[in-house]
């Protein structure tokens, strides 16, 4: 929930000499239901097209690209950022900073439809929505890497990376963890992009604690709202968001004070207050945990 992007552990680039391309030199690494494709860029470039048979996940290592998908405008891709696209999608390329010295490093995960079907049943099965169903949303294909997606990503790179006899059963279980962690993922963008479902339980709680954020919010005031017992809330809740109650309520909270700061007239112990917090220091080393700076120094790099 929080904006900062985590980063993934990017692999060693490859040796000079072992270059067949400058412009998306790639490197397989193939499964049983999923291939890992390391791409590399040395040299600016210009609409470079790649597309994949199955569905794939796409997460920046290294420098700055831009992406041409579907129809919608044109966006610059950084290390911390992840885009799932459809099988059979063209995407367009741009690399208008890349060098010997400065390459760009992508991974792209291509995952067998039937894996992603399987898994889907599976958690549909054993873990159901209530009036919903687990599924990957394409219309939020393009996310920031929280520290849980991050860890699941290096986690799939090693093993496909690995020379273990073990490793596709291995990766096959990262595989399920992963889609699970874009699905949550996705649920927390698009809570925050659309308008509360008052059919939906959590986001009827998401809008409470939103207009409450001074508030002591509690689990149980929280279960209550969405009329569950707490155990029943906490396992929802962390099972739809990835995170917990709690946890959200500190990440909304983030949040309303970055707005906040964006005010040069506001001192910092304002903003702690009128953003939910009722101990100044507590709040600038959680912001300071989350956001890598002071509260401060976040305000004066954000002031017109």
């Amino acid at each position: 929930m929080f904006p900062q992007k985590a980063l993934l552990t990017p692999p060693r680039l490859s040796n000079e000499k072992s270059l067949k391309t400058l412009v998306e030199n790639r490197t397989v690494y193939s499964l049983n239901h999923c291939e890992l494709n390391l791409f590399e860029t040395y040299q600016a470039s210009e609409l470079v097209p790649l597309k994949f048979n199955d569905l794939v996940v796409t997460s920046m290592l290294r420098g700055k690209k831009v992406m041409h998908l579907f129809d919608d405008p044109e966006f610059d891709y950084l290390p911390g950022e992840t885009v799932v696209i459809p099988s059979n999608v063209e995407m367009k390329i741009d690399f208008p900073e890349a060098t010997t010295h400065n390459p760009t490093q992508c991974l792209a995960l291509a995952i067998d439809q039937k894996k992603i079907a399987d898994t889907l049943h599976f958690l549909n099965e054993r873990y159901p929505k209530e009036g919903n169903f687990w599924h990957l949303d394409y219309q939020n294909y393009f996310f920031y890497n929280n520290v849980d997606l991050a860890a699941t990503i290096n986690k799939l790179i090693k093993e496909c990376m690995s020379s273990a006899l073990t490793k596709d059963a291995l990766a096959d279980l990262t595989l399920q963890e992963l889609l699970i962690r874009i699905i949550q993922t996705q649920t927390v963008k698009s809570i925050d992009q659309d308008a509360p479902d008052q059919n939906n339980a959590i986001a009827q709680v998401v809008e409470y604690i939103r207009k409450n954020l001074r508030e002591n919010i509690s689990l149980k005031g929280l279960s209550d709202k969405a009329c569950m017992s707490t155990t029943s809330f906490y396992r929802f809740f962390k099972r739809e968001l990835g995170m917990s109650p709690i946890e959200f309520v500190l990440s909304e909270k983030i949040k309303c004070a970055k707005k906040l700061l964006k005010d040069p007239s506001l001192q910092i112990n304002e903003v702690c207050f009128l953003s939910g917090f009722e101990d100044c220091n507590y709040f600038i080393r959680l912001f300071k945990k989350y956001e890598g700076i002071t509260p401060k120094q976040y305000q004066l790099l954000h002031i017109n």
